[in-house]
C-alpha cells in the first residue's frame, strides 16, 4: 500500500485497519457490512480495484462487480428515453489511454455502440438520435 513515491497511502491503510478490526470481531463466513463494502467501493474508484482488493484482502471480482453496479446501475429493459436520468461517471472509471466505448440498447433489441479515442464526439446528440429513431 504505497504510493508511487514510496509513501503509504493513508486512506487504504486506514480502511485495511477497519477491515482487520471487523474481521477480528466476527466469525469467518459472516457477511461484510454494507458500510465497509461502500468504503471499499469508494477507495476502488480512486485507487483501482486490484490495489484496493489486495490492500483490504477482498475478492477482486466481488469488489469489481460492486463498483460496476454503483457506477453503471442496471437500467430496466422497459425504461424509455423519457424515464431515463442523467448518469455521472467518475473520471477514474475511464481508461487512461483516452479510449471509451458506450453501448445503448432499446427494449426491442436495437443497439448502438459509440467508440472513440481522444476527443469525445457529441454523445448526447448521438444518443438522442438513436432513441428518437423509429
Amino acid at each position: 500500500m504505497h504510493a508511487s513515491n514510496g509513501s503509504p497511502v493513508l486512506p487504504l491503510r486506514r480502511a485495511a485497519e477497519q477491515f482487520a478490526r471487523w474481521r477480528n470481531t466476527h466469525d469467518l463466513g459472516t457477511r461484510i457490512p454494507v458500510r465497509l463494502w461502500q468504503l471499499a467501493v469508494d477507495l476502488a474508484a480512486t485507487y483501482g480495484v486490484s490495489r484496493t482488493a489486495t490492500a483490504l484482502r477482498l475478492d477482486y471480482y466481488s469488489l469489481k462487480r460492486r463498483l460496476t453496479d454503483q457506477v453503471l446501475p442496471a437500467v430496466p429493459a422497459s425504461a424509455s428515453p423519457d424515464s431515463s436520468a442523467f448518469v455521472e461517471l467518475p473520471a477514474s472509471t475511464f481508461s487512461p489511454s483516452g479510449e471509451c466505448v458506450i453501448e445503448l440498447e432499446k427494449s426491442n433489441g436495437e443497439r448502438i455502440r459509440i467508440c472513440w479515442k481522444g476527443v469525445a464526439p457529441d454523445v448526447v446528440a448521438l444518443s438522442r438520435s438513436f432513441w428518437s429513431a423509429e
